[in-house]
């Protein structure tokens, strides 16, 4: 049994190599899984939880109540927002400031304010991306079905405006004590495709800007010794 899930495992990886070489419109997905699943999917059983909304193949403007053109989602949208949302693409994992927000709230899809993430069912999935067991009833996901959910990821969208927000993978339960080993999924976000809402009333905070640099060792050390001046 085992044996042939590693051989399904190494088709399906081939078979994203392939993709990518070819430029797939899964490139997105498929690196990803890459820097992200990690070892935790081979620990996941085959079967994957049912997902409450399976998003139909078509494409990210027809069939969504919110449309736009191309020219002017790229005038309400940041470059790296308009790139993850309409085109599909990715971010580089902690290039977040929202990958580390903790604060009570909600998070919303930045190209139309509809409520997708509640901040209880956010987690630190050590990916570098922005994490959550669950999503609310506006996030839309891929129909897959159990095995490549699991391995690949399913890709997850605005049910409103039909924008590229990430992709869910069924390895929650390779996370103990956090939200997704209860639902088995991770739905592994791109920040930078939502916006988050404080429950407190403080200003909103957008995913698309970059977290400040963390102080490490060597630049302490090269910032020097504090010279204090003495009092006459």
């Amino acid at each position: 049994m085992y044996a042939a899930f590693r051989v399904l495992q190494t088709c399906l990886f081939l078979a994203a190599v392939d993709a990518l070489l070819l430029g797939s419109d899964r490139l997105p997905t498929s690196r990803r899984h890459f820097f992200a699943s990690g070892v935790g999917s081979l620990a996941v059983a085959i079967t994957a939880p049912k997902q409450a909304t399976a998003a139909p193949k078509k494409d990210r403007t027809q069939g969504y109540s919110v449309q736009r053109s191309e020219r002017d989602w790229s005038y309400v949208l940041s470059g790296q927002q308009y790139n993850i949302l309409r085109v599909g693409g990715t971010e580089a994992p902690f290039s977040s400031v929202l990958e580390s927000e903790k604060r009570p709230g909600t998070f919303v899809c930045a190209g139309c304010g509809t409520p997708l993430f509640a901040s209880d069912q956010k987690f630190n999935s050590g990916t570098g991306w922005p994490s959550f067991a669950k999503g609310l009833p506006g996030e839309e996901v891929e129909a897959v079905g159990a095995v490549v959910m699991t391995l690949l990821g399913a890709e997850v969208r605005c049910g409103t405006c039909g924008g590229h927000l990430g992709d869910v993978f069924g390895d929650g339960k390779a996370y103990p004590n956090t939200p997704a080993f209860a639902t088995g999924q991770r739905h592994c976000i791109d920040g930078a495709a939502l916006v988050f809402k404080p429950a407190d009333g403080s200003p909103d905070v957008y995913g698309d800007v970059t977290p400040p640099p963390k102080p490490n060792a060597l630049s302490k050390l090269l910032e020097g010794p504090v010279i204090k001046e003495r009092s006459i």
